[in-house]
């Protein structure tokens, strides 16, 4: 089967990702595909730069894939979006939030190196989240090629549920070739039905007895099975010279998902996946559409009660971004006019559509721009990729150097490259050291009445701070009289108390030790305002908004020294999977750095380890977990919460 444009247009989509460890191939299987169904005239080169989804600079340059990049093909009835993803393992949080819009996934594999420890992790996250998963090993034409040592290697390390759909020959040279197997092979036949009755009892007890299933039937159990998760399809090829390219094609549109369109008077639902900014340095939205239909000017609801009104629609078609009047359900398109809208936002009442909440980031670097002259636009450029991107933190410290917050050393990166390619700002980052937070030992009450030496403000304001659950962050509360609010300024007591939050959190911003201060409830004591017409002692002007902007974190600053505060460290949930023999090594290292172990088991030849680490230990056991493993050792690790630092915190510089 080959892809051919439908000349009535298209009326379904397939949402599509492409997933491989670092130098597997997906971004030229993903040019091959586009130049496949004509998308494209010549398929683009990662080695010289004219590939469709590597845009950013730094892409090129390492030949990896960073920033999801959405393309379209047509095949036959089918727009399929082909949403090419991260493959480096600092960006596995950008790869989560892409699988959630996915209906299927081709996992990609080098016929020469075979399942790589990246490839490890992203099986499992695809487990995890049930997405419909073909198989590709790429690079047959490739010196070394051995398409039945990595089957061996995807039965023991990644699933066994696989069927090898064909036969590679002539391995190790630019003629090799991908041979799909005939339906009616009885060879192949048996092979399929094996493999189906693992999940099958029906057809296990059929094929007991002896009784045959026809082609047609076994392939649409096949195709049952893969969308249900439950068996992976396995193709071969060269996604180089083109050869298993058309048989995988045609496993795409057999195998995967054919989402059914749904009603275009459902009211929209969906999720934002990717911010891009355009030429005049708008805000440019990728979302998928879970049911619905989204037409121009139509006013969105977004996540954390930020909105916005689209003012244009563009989808992929023909090889480029074109205007639309509507994006339906099931579609990619890209929204213009949200100028409030961040990656992971959802809109509508579709559960897909929920944003995706991600872990505090555990790392910190301060950033210099080169030319001084270029300072205030760094602050500037740093705040547009904080604004449209969660997993970017930026602030300014109290010596007006900004500082990053990071979940990776490449990040960083990341990071300087494309303020130095979209902005124009060559920048250098201080050694990246670990984020702490402080978190309150008592309960501290502080008060600050007007009218008195201590306070050279028109209003009272006192705040009792206690501490609260892990995690729960920063609450902040009334417990006053209404009357002694200065409603005169703010109008509204919920408008007051937003404002009064924002103080608080920014003052909580800095504790003691120079950390956030966080896990604490924040609860307004007493309150009060001096005015012309009041008692003696409770006469003056009356208050501008200013007075409690300037006074709220002189008495937040009070409280928490009353309450004192004890510095806590990020610590990870890590999952370690090594070769069984290398294990004890492991031990004894994670042993040394008294790490907590919660839980330890084999299977064939390999060991999980599962423990929790200090933040601070993760870069030592990324550097030292290859030498320890021969580079088969795989590593996740997920942010679990804070503990106490032993002794005597670290304290924040700047």
């Amino acid at each position: 089967m080959h892809p051919r444009p439908s000349s009535s247009g298209p009326s379904r989509s397939l949402n599509l990702g492409i997933l491989a460890h670092v130098d597997a191939g997906k971004t030229t299987l993903t040019e091959r595909l586009l130049h496949l169904a004509g998308v494209i005239d010549e398929p683009g080169s990662v080695d010289s730069g004219t590939t469709q989804t590597d845009s950013l600079a730094l892409e090129r340059r390492r030949g990896i894939t960073i920033k999801s990049a959405v393309v379209a093909f047509a095949l036959d009835d089918l727009v399929v979006n082909v949403i090419d993803t991260p493959g480096h393992p600092d960006f596995i949080a950008e790869v989560e939030r892409v699988l959630g819009v996915l209906d299927g996934c081709v996992l990609v594999l080098s016929a020469v190196e075979g399942v790589q420890p990246q490839t490890r992790i992203l099986m499992r996250a695809l487990q995890r989240l049930g997405v419909p998963t073909l198989l590709f090993v790429n690079k047959i034409d490739r010196v070394g090629a051995d398409v039945e040592a990595v089957l061996d290697a995807v039965r023991a390390r990644l699933t066994p549920a696989i069927l090898p759909m064909g036969m590679a020959g002539g391995l190790g040279a630019r003629t090799a070739a991908f041979t799909a197997y005939a339906d009616d092979d009885r060879s192949f036949r048996e092979r399929e039905t094996l493999a189906l009755a693992e999940h099958d009892d029906v057809l296990l007890a059929a094929y007991v007895d002896g009784e045959d299933r026809t082609p047609d039937q076994l392939m649409s159990l096949v195709a049952e099975q893969t969308r249900a998760g439950d068996l992976h399809p396995v193709f071969a090829g060269s996604a180089a010279t083109g050869a298993g390219v058309p048989e995988l094609v045609a496993g795409i549109a057999r195998l995967l998902p054919r989402p059914e369109p749904e009603s275009a008077g459902d009211d929209a639902s969906g999720r934002v996946f990717k911010v891009d900014r355009g030429a005049a340095g708008e805000k440019v939205a990728y979302v998928r559409l879970f049911s619905g239909a989204l037409r121009a000017r139509q006013r969105l609801d977004l996540t954390g009660g930020r909105s916005g009104k689209v003012s244009g629609i563009e989808v992929f078609r023909d090889g480029r971004w074109v205007r639309a009047t509507e994006a339906r359900s099931g579609q990619v398109a890209r929204l213009l006019g949200l100028g409030a809208v961040r990656v992971g936002d959802g809109f509508g009442a579709s559960a897909r559509a929920e944003a995706h909440h991600f872990p505090p980031p555990t790392l910190e670097a301060s950033v210099e721009a080169c030319d001084p002259a270029q300072r205030p636009a760094l602050r500037v450029a740093l705040a547009q990729l904080a604004d449209q991107d969660p997993l970017i933190a930026a602030r300014t410290d109290e010596d007006g150097r900004p500082t990053v917050s990071l979940y990776g050393r490449v990040q960083q990166e990341v990071i300087a490259s494309t303020l130095a390619e979209e902005h124009g700002i060559e920048v250098e980052f201080s050694e990246a050291s670990v984020l702490h937070v402080e978190r309150l030992r008592r309960v501290g009450t502080s008060v600050e009445r007007f009218n008195t030496p201590t306070n050279p403000y028109w209003a009272t304001i006192g705040l009792r701070l206690s501490p609260a659950a892990p995690g729960s962050g920063v609450v902040f509360d009334l417990d006053v009289s209404l009357r002694d609010l200065p409603l005169f300024l703010f109008k509204t007591v919920e408008h007051f108390t937003s404002v009064m939050g924002q103080h608080v959190t920014r003052a909580l911003s800095r504790g003691p030790s120079g950390w956030e201060v966080t896990d604490c409830r924040v609860t307004l004591v007493e309150a009060g305002y001096a005015s012309w017409d009041g008692p003696p002692s409770q006469r003056g002007p009356l208050p501008t908004a200013l007075d409690y902007r300037k006074l709220t974190p002189v008495v937040v600053r009070q409280a928490v020294a009353a309450a004192a505060t004890q510095v806590c460290e990020p610590v990870l949930r890590v999952s370690l999977e090594v070769p069984t023999r290398d294990a004890p090594h492991l031990l004894t290292l994670l042993g040394r750095w008294g790490t907590e172990l919660t839980g330890q088991s084999s299977t064939g030849d390999l060991t999980r380890i599962d423990a929790r680490l200090v933040a601070s230990r993760l870069h030592d056991l990324q550097h030292q977990l290859p030498d320890l493993t021969g580079g088969e050792g795989v590593l996740e690790s997920s942010f679990d919460g804070y503990q106490p630092v032993r002794g005597r915190g670290p304290t924040r510089r700047g």
